[in-house]
């Protein structure tokens, strides 16, 4: 059975759908004390952002695992995106939820980096896990904002609101940093799962078509949002995708090349690459020695 779906098209009407005030046709932030929703999903038509301040001890629904803070947990909304906290209801019990629609960063600098915070299209299981201070910090961000909501609009209104609401996103991303640090030996783990699915694509013999793994490739077999993905892999590595998987192909050329009947042009085709000259080019500008030199000198 389809799930009925609850769409909010506007900020006014999502404060009618939850019992608050506009203060702004724009920006609201509502508190969630026990939101009566009879639908089983709802879709935002804006950006949403939800501090989570219960969702049970293990706050599963949101990913928290027992390597993070416990505080409260942050989830973030893309406009369009349909949301559900759990099979027990539509939103949290206790929270609070801030909603800006994308006009509102009209003719200011936060419409040219809003696509920078990529944790607005990280899953809800990707949610953002704070610590007793981290709460603290993002509450007195959202104070700010409600307090200029309370101000009579005039011309400074939305490039201030939109710096409060910057300054809120900003903090946030130190924060899903920091996540990433305390988790670093799961994702660890996360990499080595990745290490291998990188191998098992190789052996399958699917580079000699030319399709190269993709970051979605990855990500769905590992169980997670490309966006979350893409990150974790660039804050553990260093690296995009496409730079890990272009060290791991060098690595593997240098281990075919040195077995017996593999010439440049069989490595070449079995990894991918367009053609040999092109395999031979890249193998020289990152070893300093062409593919037969490399054979010669290490056998």
């Amino acid at each position: 059975m389809k799930k009925e779906t609850l769409d909010i098209k506007t900020v006014c009407e999502c404060n009618r759908c939850l019992g608050s005030k506009t203060l702004h046709p724009q920006v609201t932030i509502i508190n969630l004390a026990h939101p009566d929703l009879k639908q089983e999903t709802v879709k935002f038509e804006f950006y949403t952002v939800l501090l989570i301040e219960e969702c049970g001890d293990d706050c599963s629904c949101c990913g928290r695992k027992y390597y993070d803070y416990s505080h409260a947990s942050m989830v973030f909304l893309k406009p369009g995106e349909i949301f559900a906290m759990s099979e027990a209801g539509v939103l949290p019990d206790k929270g609070w939820l801030l909603a800006f629609h994308p006009d509102l960063l009209y003719r200011t600098s936060l419409r040219n980096h809003i696509g920078n915070y990529t944790f607005f299209s990280y899953r809800k299981e990707e949610a953002l896990h704070l610590s007793q201070r981290e709460t603290a910090t993002v509450t007195c961000c959202l104070e700010n904002i409600e307090e200029e909501l309370h101000h009579a609009i005039d011309t400074h209104t939305g490039t201030i609101l939109s710096r409060h609401i910057e300054l809120l996103l900003d903090y946030c991303t130190r924060f899903y940093e920091r996540q990433f640090i305390t988790r670093e030996n799961r994702n660890k783990v996360i990499l080595e799962k990745m290490e291998a699915l990188l191998d098992a694509y190789i052996t399958s013999g699917r580079l000699q078509s030319g399709e190269l793994p993709t970051a979605e490739y990855c990500a769905e077999r590992l169980g997670l949002s490309v966006a979350y993905f893409n990150d974790l892999v660039k804050w553990e590595t260093g690296k995009t995708l496409e730079e890990c998987f272009r060290c791991k192909r060098l690595e593997v050329s240098k281990k075919m090349l040195l077995q017996e009947g593999n010439s440049p042009l069989f490595v070449s085709q079995r990894l991918g690459f367009p053609n040999v000259q092109y395999f031979s080019f890249i193998f020289k500008k990152l070893t300093g020695v062409s593919p037969h030199d490399y054979r010669y000198t290490h056998n």
